[in-house]
């Protein structure tokens, strides 16, 4: 781990990867150091943002002294289900690249834990890392101009739900129909660090 004053407003932490980065931020909900207003992660790092007047120090001194249980943390937090039609444009190449038939990986993402790692890309975009690495797969070779929004898709070790049109290379595994980003909610963004996520297959 390694701690970085952020001007005067902020503390950035290093961390090796993600179950760090998970682990960390389950850290910092249980027990915040004072002062601390806002904790963003991200792939490798977590930022803390200060509340004015707060000690970057005394923030990163707190930070260092936290135990963190990389073994426990993925599947804690709240849970949230994501109901797919399983008819994405790209089910059959994300089959053929992982070896299995288009009906395994709609069960091996279903029955997969998933934990929203960070966000990112857009807004309400998170970065879910699941428990089942045969749907580690790359990203397409060409992106596409125009995905529709509630498209869910994987890249990599992460699967994710575009909360609305945009570009993207993500493979499409199917949509959903629920709003993951909401400016009338509170908070907007309904796939938030450190939830779990189980996908369900609807017709």
């Amino acid at each position: 781990m390694r701690i970085l004053n952020c001007a005067d407003t902020g503390v950035l932490v290093e961390v090796a990867d993600l179950d760090q980065v998970i682990a960390l931020g389950a850290a910092l909900e249980t027990a915040p150091p004072p002062g601390v207003s806002d904790v963003v992660p991200a792939a490798r790092t977590v930022l803390l943002r200060l509340e004015p007047g707060t000690d970057p120090d005394a923030v990163a001194s707190a930070v260092s002294e936290l135990t963190l249980d990389t073994d426990v943390v993925r599947g804690s937090g709240e849970t949230v289900t994501v109901p797919v039609r399983y008819d994405g444009e790209d089910l059959d190449d994300v089959a053929a690249l992982t070896g299995m038939s288009p009906r395994e990986v709609v069960r091996a993402h279903t029955s997969a834990t998933w934990t929203v790692a960070f966000c990112g890309f857009a807004p309400g975009f998170g970065y879910m890392v699941g428990d089942d690495p045969r749907l580690n797969v790359p990203r397409r070779g060409e992106a596409r101009t125009r995905v529709p929004k509630g498209a869910v898709a994987l890249a990599g070790e992460f699967t994710g739900v575009y909360p609305r049109v945009s570009p993207g290379g993500w493979q499409l595994l199917g949509r959903t129909d629920l709003v993951t980003w909401d400016l009338e909610r509170d908070p907007p963004g309904l796939l938030r660090p450190g939830a779990r996520v189980r996908f369900e297959e609807v017709v």
